[in-house]
């Protein structure tokens, strides 16, 4: 499906995000006018080439959605149960026995996260060397870190709060989410996520590196700025971050993704509604956010950053509009992109779904 017609509105927001410091955004919005596409900057940093539309770009915590949607295709297969304990399944690491796996989905189990924690007062406490770290990150980013290390390096830090109490984001459940896929199945993540996903949608630019280094080609340039250096960290050992946000994808794999999802094409209908009931704090699924459009109804909608690239997918709950887009860009330990970020991301969705959306 394409359709000829423009969306200046569209061009006009893309635009605005090169100028406010982003290098390329490229954009895919489907809904009842058809398909539009359109990208701003370029794939490099101070080159001409546009940034490609659809580009492989690192998805970050968009590798969430895909690997809670695996577990949950495990479970419709009778492989995995929701309610049990996760130390039933993986009792080397001797968690909480409360711990269940629907709360590593949801974020509720309360183990550290392994990428650092940010606590309400301010403070930090970090983990291992993520994006926060600066050079130690740069210097680090060809390390291969086992899952388990990751897991373990966790658990030897306090808990934020006991299973089921709160909320928390936290890499580390979805890492364990992953071994939890590798162990009731017997096959490495990347074979698992083919068979329940990538295969079945013909996801033609979608895969899950675990430690390979190189992203398809095309793909735009990501960037790292460390000590007034600009470093190309396009090439990376995403194992530092694993399921956490280690896959690549494209705008169109999102966007096939997405409505393949919410029109029932990979869950049984109540797996999908337990999918996409939030949690009362932060309005999380298992796996997914749910929260207001701005045009009235919902949007269901996971983004993700991974040094210097960026992706985002929204949709209705009916799968009929979605948003999804791609972003490369100068990171830092600051993270000094991420006001220009929201920015830009309310006024797409606002642009897209603001419009009196009611499919709910």
């Amino acid at each position: 499906m394409s359709t000829t017609h423009d969306r200046p509105e569209l061009r006009r927001i893309l635009q605005e995000m090169i100028d406010a410091g982003f290098v390329g955004v490229t954009l895919r919005v489907n809904d009842e006018q058809g398909e539009w596409t359109g990208s701003a900057g370029t794939s490099e940093l101070g080159g001409t080439e546009p940034a490609p539309i659809d580009g492989h770009v690192r998805i970050g915590s968009n590798t969430k959605t895909f690997t809670a949607a695996a577990v949950l295709r495990l479970v419709a297969e009778g492989r995995i149960d929701l309610d049990t304990p996760v130390h039933d399944y993986l009792p080397e690491f001797g968690l909480d026995q409360r711990i269940t796996v629907r709360m590593l989905l949801q974020h509720t189990s309360g183990i550290f996260n392994f990428t650092g924690e940010y606590y309400e007062d301010g403070t930090f406490v970090p983990g291992i060397p993520a994006t926060q770290a600066g050079k130690d990150w740069v210097d680090n980013r060809f390390h291969t870190y086992q899952p388990e290390e990751l897991v373990r390096l966790a658990l030897s830090k306090p808990a934020r709060f006991e299973p089921g109490t709160d909320w928390s984001y936290a890499n580390t459940n979805y890492v364990l989410a992953r071994l939890l896929i590798e162990r009731v199945t017997g096959r490495p993540i990347a074979e698992e996520m083919h068979r329940l996903i990538i295969g079945p949608l013909g996801l033609t630019g979608t895969h899950q590196p675990t430690t390979e280094t190189d992203l398809p080609a095309p793909h735009p340039h990501a960037y790292y700025r460390v000590e007034e250096e600009t470093v190309d960290v396009t090439r990376l050992n995403p194992s530092w971050i694993s399921s956490g946000g280690d896959m690549i994808s494209t705008t169109r794999d999102l966007h096939t993704f997405i409505t393949a999802l919410l029109t029932g094409k990979l869950l049984p209908a109540g797996l999908l509604a337990e999918m996409c009931t939030p949690e009362a704090k932060a309005s999380y699924g298992l796996g997914l956010f749910v929260q207001p459009a701005p045009g009235g109804g919902t949007l269901i909608t996971h983004n993700g950053g991974a040094a210097g690239h960026a992706a985002l997918m929204y949709s209705t709950p009916d799968g009929a509009t979605t948003l999804t887009a791609t972003l490369n860009y100068v990171d830092d330990a600051t993270m000094s992109m991420a006001a220009a970020f929201q920015e830009a991301n309310q006024r797409l969705i606002q642009a897209v779904f603001g419009t009196g959306v009611t499919s709910e």
